[in-house]
């Protein structure tokens, strides 16, 4: 099961790399451009909202939300869900 702390990352840099470019998303592009179910990025926008990193109701970033997820553009992140294979072990177990 995937938790806000899962996806927040991927939200935050997504958003930001939006704002430098001067685009701006809803939740139906920024759930297609992180492949995850909107119900999911709506709760997490929510708690980040929350949170003071995001502006829920226009969909933008705060100061520091922007500082984080303008960090996050030039990291690495592990994918957003684990391997088949992985999950696959793990049912067996």
């Amino acid at each position: 099961m995937m938790t806000p702390k899962d996806i927040a990352p991927y939200i935050l840099r997504a958003l930001a790399e939006a704002q430098t470019e001067g685009r701006t998303m809803d939740l139906e592009t920024l759930s297609i451009a992180i492949k995850v179910r909107r119900g999911d990025v709506r709760k997490t926008v929510s708690a980040l909202h929350q949170e003071g990193l995001v502006d829920a109701l226009r969909l933008r970033l705060s100061l520091a939300g922007f500082a984080i997820g303008s960090a996050l553009l030039t990291r690495e992140l592990p994918p957003i869900r684990r391997p088949k294979q992985v999950a696959q072990k793990v049912a067996a177990a």
